[in-house]
């Protein structure tokens, strides 16, 4: 099927298809989820995490086939991980803004098409 609308808005979306085209490629070493800290309490009933916050901990959390993992990292990856999950976000939303920009075309072609 050759979707193909006609008009200033087709154009636009296009254009924004075709540039966000440009500039995507999957960096090999994006991660998906989030980096988060948390703070968990060890159990020791003489810690001082027992009447504290809880010891600071960073977690990358993510899904792999429906079913959420979490794992924890090292404080001294922290940044590292952090550049890694921001590249797969950055891919995430470009690939989102061209899938969008098909829909929208989709639906003014359809439109043409009922002319």
């Amino acid at each position: 099927m050759n979707i193909a609308p006609k008009g200033p808005q087709a154009a636009r979306l296009r254009k924004l298809k075709h540039d966000s085209l440009r500039t995507l490629s999957i960096p090999p070493e994006a991660l998906p989820g989030s980096l988060a800290q948390c703070f968990r309490r060890c159990g020791k009933p003489t810690c001082r995490c027992v009447s504290g916050p809880g010891h600071p901990q960073w977690l990358l959390t993510y899904m792999v086939e429906g079913k959420k993992r979490v794992e924890r990292i090292p404080e001294d990856w922290v940044e590292e991980v952090r550049q890694h999950v921001e590249m797969g976000r950055s891919f995430r939303e470009k690939l989102t803004e061209i899938l969008n920009a098909n829909a929208e075309l989709l639906v003014l072609w359809r439109r043409e098409q009922k002319r």
